[in-house]
């Protein structure tokens, strides 16, 4: 007696060239949708326009600096001993790190202005340890108008 044959699934469709490849794929938001933007790339935009910021306001001192971003410090004990930022001014650069200043925040509220507010922060302190200043004293017209 023949074994019974079970059913196969239908092949799915696929939709090929007339080279027989599959076309170039469009974005998956649609023309008519914001394109999709993640935590990695809203912290690295900001930094980015941040650091922008602050080397037009110190082109002489910040000129050569590397502004670097790493998921997270090497050696953290716990949360009052994690490093949001790491300066080393003998290689002109500036490590901020993404996890410890994202997930330790206290935010009162958790919305975009907020945490673009935590992450300028950040930039704009570890930029005053490199340059041995006051925060406040390094862009003091921006916040002239509050």
């Amino acid at each position: 007696m023949p074994r019974p044959r079970r059913a196969q699934p239908p092949a799915p469709a696929t939709r090929l060239n007339r080279h027989g490849r599959r076309g170039v794929r469009g974005p998956i938001t649609g023309p008519h949708l914001p394109l999709l933007q993640g935590r990695i790339d809203f912290f690295e935009m900001t930094v980015a326009s941040c650091a922008d910021y602050l080397k037009g306001l110190w082109p002489d001192a910040l000129g050569d600096v590397r502004f670097e971003i790493a998921a997270a410090p090497a050696g953290a004990l716990g949360p009052e001993e994690v490093e949001r930022w790491a300066v080393d001014a003998g290689r002109g650069r500036i490590t901020l790190f993404r996890v410890p200043i994202e997930r330790l925040a206290k935010l009162h509220r958790n919305d975009e202005l907020h945490r673009r507010m935590l992450i300028e922060s950040c930039v704009f302190r570890a930029v005053a340890e490199y340059l041995g200043k006051d925060p406040w004293d390094l862009a003091p017209d921006r916040f002239r108008h509050f």
